[in-house]
C-alpha cells in the first residue's frame, strides 16, 4: 500500500531542519518555537499512546485556540489517531451527536463547565482537560520516543464538522496530504506566504478556514501564527496586530464590516502586508471603503469544509471587486446546469470543483456523499456561479437562490447594491410571498445615527432602481437589530425566512 507523509511531520521537519529555535506560535501568555512544539507535541502523542489510543480512532477537540490545542493536534496526528475538530460552542445535544456519529473515544475540552463535557457518555475511554494543571505536569513528563505513525496515502487524518445550519452537522474527513496540498496552492502561491510572516486570524480553529490560516499555513511556510483563545472583537484584533507586528490577518466580511465602523486610526494596521476575506463574499463596497481607509490589499476568495480551503480567489494587485477571482491552480472548475450539461458563459450554473484537497466522503451519509462527490473527483460546491473570462461571480447557493416572475434572483448581488447606502450597516436578502407571489425582501441593520422610518425604506427601495433589474428589486424591507449568524461569520438566511 502506497504511504504517504504524516501531515505533522511533514509540516514540522522543514522547519526543526532550517530554524528550529524560530517563534513558531504566540499567545497573550506564552511564546514557543519550533523546536518546543516539536517536543510537546511528541510528548502528547505519548500520552495518548499509553492510554491506549489506537492508530485511527477518534478524538473529540472541543476547546478554544490556545498554545496547548495546538499541541495536541499535532500530537494527535503524529500518533496516527483522528482529531475531530469542533465548535466548543456546540449543545450537549449537539456534541451527543457528534461522539456517536464519529465514534469517538476520547475527548479534549477545557473544563468540566463545558458543553463536550456535559455530553459525556460511556462510548469515552479518557477525557483531558487542557487547562487542569495535571493534565500540562503530565505532558511535561511524557516520553518523547513516540515514532509518528505513518500513514497510508488515502487515511483519514482529521474530521471538520460542517455547521448544520439546515440540519445535522455533517463530518467531512480529511487526508494527511489535504493540509499541504491547499497550503501549497493558496498560502504560498496567492499569498506569497514565507519565513517572515505573522498571522493572525478571527475564524478559529475548529473551522476550515482557520485550521489552514492558523495551523497548516504557518507551519507550512515557516511563518509565526498568533493565537486568540475568545471571539476577537475589532478592539482585540486591533490590539493583537499592534503588538505582535501582524503581516497577514484572515477575517470574515462582518470582521471587516465592523472594523470599518469603529477604525479611529489606521495605526494598529502598519505591519499589515495583506488581508484575507472568506467564508462570506466580500460585498464591493466593503472592499472598496477598506482599501480606501486602510491602503491594504483585501484579498477575496471562495472555499468550502470540503475543499479544506480558498479554492477560486483573487491575487493582490490583480482584484475585481463583487468577484470571487479566479481558480486557483492545481484545482480545476466546471459551471454546469440544473441537468449537468456546461453551462455557456455568462450563464448561471452550479460550481464543480476538483483538486488535491477535496474530501472522498461525508462521514456515514452515502445518499449526501453520493449527491456531493461526484464521478472524476468533481465537488458539488451547492454554490451558484456566473464565469466570465476566468472571473468567478457569487450568486448564492443553490438552497438561498429563489426566482421571482420565473427569474432566478441572487441574494448577494443585492445585498452588495444595499451596502452601498449611506446608512446600511449589515443587509441579508431572501423572500416571502406578497398575495401569493415570490418577491425579493431585505433585512438591514442600519447605521448609528439613522432611524428605521418608512421614508428611509422608500428611499432605499428607489436606491435599488436603475442598479439592479426590477425583480431582483427589494419590495419591502425589514428593520433588525443584528442578522442571525453562524460562528464562523455566514448570514443564516434560511432563519430569517422562519421568523416571517
Amino acid at each position: 500500500m502506497k504511504q504517504f507523509p504524516n501531515a505533522a511531520v511533514a509540516l514540522l521537519a522543514p522547519n526543526l531542519a532550517s530554524h528550529p529555535e524560530k517563534t513558531a506560535l504566540i499567545t497573550d501568555r506564552c511564546a514557543m518555537t519550533y523546536r518546543l512544539l516539536d517536543d510537546m507535541s511528541n510528548r502528547f502523542a505519548a500520552m495518548l499512546r499509553d492510554s491506549g489510543i489506537a492508530v485511527g480512532e477518534r478524538v473529540i477537540f472541543a476547546a478554544g485556540d490556545s498554545a496547548f490545542y495546538f499541541i495536541a493536534l499535532l500530537g494527535c496526528l503524529k500518533r496516527g489517531a483522528v482529531p475531530v475538530l469542533t465548535n466548543p460552542a456546540l449543545s450537549p445535544d449537539e456534541y451527543r451527536y457528534i461522539m456517536r456519529d464519529s465514534m469517538a473515544v476520547s475527548l479534549v475540552t477545557e473544563s468540566c463547565e463545558a458543553p463536550a463535557f456535559q455530553a459525556i457518555s460511556t462510548c469515552l475511554r479518557t477525557i483531558l482537560m487542557l487547562d487542569d494543571p495535571c493534565f500540562q505536569s503530565a505532558i511535561a513528563s511524557a516520553p518523547t520516543d513516540t515514532a509518528p505513525h505513518v500513514p497510508a496515502a488515502d487515511e483519514i487524518a482529521f474530521i471538520l464538522y460542517s455547521s448544520g445550519s439546515t440540519g445535522s452537522p455533517k463530518g467531512v474527513p480529511h487526508r494527511h496530504g489535504d493540509l499541504p496540498a491547499s497550503a501549497d496552492a493558496y498560502a504560498g502561491t496567492v499569498l506569497g506566504m514565507n519565513g517572515s510572516d505573522v498571522v493572525f486570524s478571527a475564524s478559529k480553529l475548529f473551522f476550515a478556514y482557520g485550521l489552514g490560516n492558523s495551523f497548516s499555513f504557518p507551519l507550512r511556510f515557516g511563518a509565526t501564527v498568533v493565537l486568540f483563545s475568545g471571539k476577537p472583537d475589532p478592539a482585540d484584533i486591533l490590539r493583537i496586530v499592534e503588538k505582535f507586528g501582524v503581516t497577514i490577518f484572515f477575517g470574515v466580511p462582518s470582521a471587516y464590516n465592523m472594523l470599518l465602523k469603529t477604525l479611529k486610526t489606521v495605526t494598529p494596521l502598519a505591519s499589515v502586508r495583506l488581508c484575507v476575506s472568506a467564508g462570506e463574499p466580500l460585498p464591493a463596497p466593503i472592499y472598496q471603503e477598506w482599501k480606501q481607509t486602510t491602503g491594504i490589499e483585501l484579498i477575496d476568495g471562495i472555499g468550502s469544509t470540503e475543499a479544506m480551503h480558498i479554492y477560486i480567489s483573487n491575487r493582490p494587485g490583480d482584484a475585481r471587486p463583487g468577484t470571487a477571482g479566479r481558480i486557483i491552480p492545481p484545482f480545476e472548475t466546471r459551471i454546469v446546469d440544473d441537468e449537468g450539461r456546461p453551462a455557456k458563459p455568462g450563464t448561471p450554473g452550479h460550481l464543480h470543483v476538483r483538486g488535491p484537497s477535496i474530501a472522498p466522503f461525508y462521514l456515514n451519509l452515502p445518499e449526501k456523499t453520493a449527491q456531493t462527490m461526484l464521478p472524476g473527483g468533481w465537488l458539488n460546491t451547492g454554490d451558484v456561479f456566473i464565469q466570465e473570462g476566468g472571473w468567478h461571480t457569487f450568486l448564492g447557493r443553490s438552497d438561498e437562490m429563489f426566482k421571482v416572475d420565473a427569474q432566478w434572483v441572487s441574494p448577494a448581488r443585492v445585498e452588495s447594491v444595499l451596502l452601498e447606502h449611506e446608512a446600511v450597516l449589515e443587509c441579508a436578502v431572501s423572500w416571502r410571498k406578497v398575495e401569493s407571489l415570490v418577491r425579493p425582501i431585505a433585512y438591514v441593520v442600519l447605521k448609528e445615527g439613522y432611524e428605521p422610518k418608512r421614508m428611509l425604506e422608500r428611499e432605499l427601495r428607489r436606491f435599488t432602481v436603475g442598479k439592479l433589474p426590477a425583480y431582483m428589486c427589494p419590495v419591502q424591507v425589514d428593520w433588525v437589530d443584528e442578522l442571525p449568524k453562524t460562528d464562523t461569520g455566514k448570514i443564516q438566511r434560511v432563519m430569517l425566512r422562519r421568523a416571517c
